[in-house]
Formats: C-alpha cells, structure tokens, sequence
C-alpha cells in the first residue's frame, strides 16, 4: 500500500517534524490538532470551548482534505490540560458528532505544546 501525506492550507501548519494526516489505504490517522488559527497560528483566546471548537475545526478541515468528514472518525484520543475543564470540552466536542460519536480515549495530561488547553487526534476510514 501507498502512504499518502494529507496537507491542507484550512488547518495550522506543522510546527514540528510531522504531518497534518498520513493516508495508506482507506484508513486515516491525523496529527494532534492544537487550537492554533490557521492564518495567524496564534493559540485562540476564550477559554476551554473557544480552544475545543478551534480544534474541531482545525480536525475537521484536515479530514475534509483526505476525502473524509466527521461521520469517517472511527476513533480519538483527546488530551485535557486539565479534566475540570471535561464537561465544558464535551459540550463542544459532541457537536461535531451529530451522527454519532465515535470510540473515544481523553485523558489529562501534564502540559500540551504552546500550553494550549486541549489537543484531539483522531483515525478515520474512508471508501
């Protein structure tokens, strides 16, 4: 099978040695996305919500670019900076998932790149 590189210019740029998505076959595995603007890559202001929706955005726009969407997303993993801030990203995060969530791990980690709030990754398989 043929790895393909997903890139997009509707999500932030890799800061680091690594990829926005690798495709090989029909399954997608994304970056962590971070809630970076894609334009300024500043980290958003506003809190846990205003960080979750920019990452959905950011993770939504790389799926787009693989041929894929939110109903594609077989799992993710979600890291919290910190899990008071749990229900708050839920809220967020489930609305993205209007035709169901999928499999998900979110844990609490000691510190995010850029000190943001939230990072979620996700795998996803498309036809």
């Amino acid at each position: 099978m043929t790895k393909t590189i997903i890139a997009t210019e509707n999500s932030p740029a890799a800061i680091g040695p690594y990829v926005q998505a690798t495709r090989i076959g029909n399954t997608i595995y994304t970056s962590g996305q971070i809630p970076l603007d894609p334009v300024s890559m500043e980290v958003v202001e506003g809190g846990i919500e205003a960080q979750t929706k920019q990452v959905m955005d950011n993770l939504m726009a790389v799926l787009t670019a693989a041929g894929a969407d939110a109903s594609s997303v077989l799992k993710t993993t979600c890291f919290l900076s910190d899990m008071n801030n749990f229900l708050a990203f839920n809220e967020v995060y489930a609305s993205y998932f209007t035709l169901g969530a999928p499999a998900r791990s979110c844990v609490e980690v000691a510190r995010l790149p850029k000190d943001v709030l939230v990072e979620v990754e996700a795998i996803a398989y498309v036809e």
